[in-house]
């Protein structure tokens, strides 16, 4: 394998480094983004994606650079390392990798469309909890917090690379032209979440944290509610989410 030692925080290709750790703009101009620590790395590689550059803490150990060894590594100092690591206990791994570009449209049955997500730790628990009930592609809007972020990436757990995200969508199109029943979640509403028949094609629209959804996403979907037993007037966005998307796995294994 191919290693690379930098010492110094000058170094063009660690500048380069830091920049993508630290930047948006930079990730999405580049297409690629910092996957922190061996667990993510694992399920990128079992999803079929192959890193293009290993990014270790000298002082660390680790087998990654024996299984992949066709995979060039960059060896940094600890104080350089921990600069990159978007945690406060670095791990001592970084993957530098591409990301995902979504495939065309599928004749998916069950998504989310998310509408101005703000929180990167709330999206990247949405994401999780979008892989875990089987959700099939995730729609953002352009407001949405940025998915392949590094907090967002931790937050999903390898989520990420069990969906199609589709970054910057338009929701309203989404909706229309999908051919199930696309559901709202919303306060104070007619019909609750345990009231809907949700055994067909069928999508979830959740809205920003504070604001809730536009007055377009609601004049495009089907609003409902969750019922609460307590005082509390509404759900963290990601508590949310996993109450509608497992209600509909539940459905849908009860009548399959």
């Amino acid at each position: 394998m191919a290693v690379k030692h930098i010492t110094s925080r000058d170094n063009p290709h660690y500048r380069e480094l830091l920049a993508l750790a630290e930047d948006s703009r930079v990730r999405r101009a580049g297409g690629q983004t910092l996957l922190d620590g061996e667990h993510l790395l694992a399920e990128a590689v079992q999803a079929g994606m192959m890193p293009r550059r290993l990014i270790v803490c000298a002082e660390n150990a680790s087998t990654w650079l024996e299984r992949l060894p066709a995979v060039p590594v960059t060896a940094l100092p600890k104080p350089l390392f921990a600069r990159l690591s978007p945690v406060a206990a670095p791990t001592g791994m970084l993957a530098l990798i591409d990301v995902p570009r979504p495939a065309a449209r599928l004749a998916d049955r069950f998504i989310v469309l998310l509408e101005d997500i703000q929180d990167p730790g709330n999206l990247g628990a949405l994401l999780r909890t979008a892989a875990a009930a089987g959700v099939e592609a995730v729609h953002l809007s352009k407001g949405c917090a940025e998915a392949w972020s590094p907090k967002a990436l931790r937050g999903g757990q390898g989520g990420h690379f069990r969906l199609r995200i589709h970054e910057g969508a338009d929701l309203v199109g989404v909706a229309s032209a999908f051919p199930g029943e696309v559901w709202a979640a919303a306060l104070r509403c007619e019909h609750t979440l345990y009231e809907l028949d949700l055994g067909g094609p069928t999508a979830f629209v959740f809205g920003n944290e504070g604001a809730g959804l536009s007055a377009a996403m609601l004049g495009a979907t089907r609003p409902f509610s969750i019922p609460m037993a307590g005082r509390v007037e509404s759900l963290n966005v990601a508590a949310a989410a996993a109450v509608c998307l497992f209600e509909r796995l539940r459905q849908t294994q009860v009548t399959t």
